[in-house]
């Protein structure tokens, strides 16, 4: 419903702000890392926004960037993680981080983030793995398809990682594909490529 809220930084409480626009004040829950990216009260902000409906809830959650908002929605996508889990997990582990948690079945970063056991994190793990495998059978049903050179393990997690926030194989190994990645490690080529493909 809404995609995004943009105007005065009112307030910021634990785990949420107000922000007004056009004389309505929003309270959006956030993590804390998202807020502290948000800066003073009163400056002019702009937040991806997550429209959750619940029969006994209704709230507005907020995120600093789009892989933020990917990561949220794929742990909610999960039985037995709801919304404030998932908010506790952004304030914890970084969109980057966590992606390379499932892709290498990390269970121990995972376990680190408050509320979240063993056996949730390997839920967590097992789900959004399926997930992705998916994904590339459809992304593969598509003619589409793409020639990505300097192929290595490396670089295959790192793209496995990257379509987990959200992002077609086809797009990042265009991006990546005119990069010099030699040398790089996986959370490197990661990092390159959300500078690239948020900018797109």
């Amino acid at each position: 419903m809404f995609a995004y809220i943009k105007g005065v930084f009112e307030e910021k409480g634990n785990n949420y702000v107000v922000i007004d626009v056009g004389g309505i004040g929003y309270k959006i829950f956030m993590s804390n890392i998202a807020i502290a990216a948000l800066g003073e009260t009163g400056n002019i902000v702009k937040v991806h926004t997550y429209y959750y409906v619940r029969e006994d809830n209704i709230s507005l959650y907020g995120f600093a960037t789009k892989e933020e908002l990917k990561m949220f929605e794929l742990l909610i996508s999960v039985s037995g993680v709801g919304a404030k889990s998932a908010i506790s997990m952004l304030s914890a582990i970084s969109p980057s981080d966590f992606a390379m948690a499932i892709i290498s079945d990390d269970v121990t970063s995972l376990k680190k983030v408050p509320g979240i056991g063993a056996k949730t994190a390997q839920r967590i793990i097992l789900e959004l793995k399926d997930k992705l495998k998916n994904d590339e059978i459809a992304e593969t049903s598509n003619d589409e398809v793409t020639t990505f050179v300097s192929k290595s393990e490396t670089t295959d997690e790192a793209v496995a990682a990257l379509q987990i926030l959200g992002y077609t194989k086809k797009d990042i190994e265009k991006v990546l594909s005119g990069i010099d990645l030699v040398g790089k490690t996986t959370q490197d080529i990661i990092k390159i490529g959300l500078k690239y493909l948020s900018n797109n």
